[in-house]
């Protein structure tokens, strides 16, 4: 994966998109501000799903207390979690 904060977002967008797809709703005009939870693109388990894959895609491991509107609320909040976890923030 290319650790510059426009491709992860990217890459984390398509991801949601797929999550999306399987529960039968649209994504697509998902900015990368909006807070995703408030935004019923995709649910609980696949807000878990999400943050698993972002464990996997990027090497890193979140804590139970790590999982923060602030840290993972949004695309570009992800991506900049993401970054400052990989010390490029």
């Amino acid at each position: 994966m290319i650790l510059e904060k426009n491709a992860i977002i990217a890459a984390i967008k398509a991801r949601v998109l797929e999550i999306a797809s399987l529960l039968g709703t649209d994504a697509s005009d998902l900015q990368p501000d909006e807070i995703l939870p408030a935004t019923g693109a995709i649910d609980s388990a696949g807000l878990l799903e999400l943050i698993a894959w972002l464990e996997s895609a990027y090497t890193l491991r979140i804590a139970a207390q790590e999982f923060t509107i602030d840290n993972l609320g949004s695309l570009n909040l992800m991506a900049d979690f993401v970054l400052r976890r990989k010390g490029l923030l």
